[in-house]
């Protein structure tokens, strides 16, 4: 375990590091943004405020993540990434509509625009992104959806910054203002793309679904294929802890020499064929009855009361 506690670390300090150097240039390009009147700038902001939520969310989620099981919570508390990405998403499609709302009155009745002073900020807001970026992305060996999810946010943004520099050198240059508003909406579609692709794998992970790569028939086949005591392996139920998955299922075997060492065997193979770490195997000799084994639903819940009485 001490491998992996230092690389949290890691993360953690890396997304402390990015959360402050966000907020702080978030407060710049307000402020920028006021005082040039550009929408493009605000845009930037606002994107760089669930930048900061997202690291924030992130860093809480390392927190909790490394938070031993307990009784009540036996996975500890690991979904808490998951969840936090979920309202990450969320919070990023509200954003994304705001700025084409604003975007839409600016096309309306055009602001004039402060094209040198909004360079300035746009090229510090750029470094910011680049620095915050730079800090995430060396962090992020293992796949942690939570700096992922706020390396994706910082990613959009960097393109935000770049959008506005590009719209403050053409007011400049050519006294243009839709441009300012034409970049922001730019922004807007990049963030709701990675929004939208954060929200199904978060969403999906919520609601229990397997893993994507696996593919629960396909183990149920190779399991009886590769163990010849396996003859039947059924009631799988596959799904995802903070990203690591688990399973459970009952398969029927032929009587073993030894039962600890077919249930050893079961167990390397799901390991060593589909990373599962945890795994629970019910091992039955006699085909299962049906009805005892499925997760039921409505009445025959109820037959199953009389049964064990």
């Amino acid at each position: 375990m001490a491998h992996s506690h230092s690389h949290s670390g890691g993360n953690r300090n890396r997304l402390l590091a990015a959360f402050l150097v966000t907020a702080v240039f978030m407060v710049a390009e307000v402020v920028g943004g006021l005082l040039s009147g550009s929408l493009a700038l605000l845009a930037d902001a606002g994107h760089m405020l669930t930048d900061a939520a997202a690291l924030l969310m992130a860093l809480l989620a390392v927190q909790f993540a490394s938070r031993k099981p307990n009784a009540r919570h036996t996975f500890g508390l690991l979904r808490l990434t998951t969840l936090a990405a979920f309202i990450n998403a969320i919070a990023l499609i509200v954003i994304t509509a705001l700025i084409v709302w604003e975007a839409v009155q600016r096309f309306m009745h055009p602001e004039p625009v402060a094209g040198g002073f909004m360079l300035g900020i746009a090229v510090a807001g750029l470094l910011a992104n680049l620095l915050s970026f730079w800090l995430l992305h060396h962090g992020s060996e293992e796949k942690n959806i939570n700096v992922r999810a706020a390396a994706l946010h910082v990613l959009g943004d960097l393109l935000g910054s770049v959008g506005a520099i590009a719209a403050a050198l053409i007011i400049m240059f050519t006294g243009w203002t839709p441009i300012d508003p034409i970049l922001s909406l730019l922004v807007a579609v990049l963030v709701l793309r990675s929004a939208w692709a954060l929200l199904k794998e978060s969403f999906h992970e919520l609601l229990e679904g397997t893993p994507p790569q696996l593919d629960v028939e396909k183990l149920k086949r190779a399991l009886t294929r590769d163990i010849p005591e396996v003859r039947n392996v059924h009631h799988v139920h596959l799904w995802l802890v903070g990203e690591k998955p688990v399973i459970t299922l009952h398969t029927q075997v032929i009587p073993p020499y030894d039962h600890d060492a077919l249930l050893h065997r079961i167990h390397d193979y799901l390991h060593e064929h589909y990373q599962i770490e945890h795994a629970t195997v019910q091992m039955e000799y006699q085909s299962c009855d049906d009805g005892d084994c499925e997760l039921s639903w409505g009445k025959s819940g109820h037959d199953h009361a009389h049964h064990h009485h």
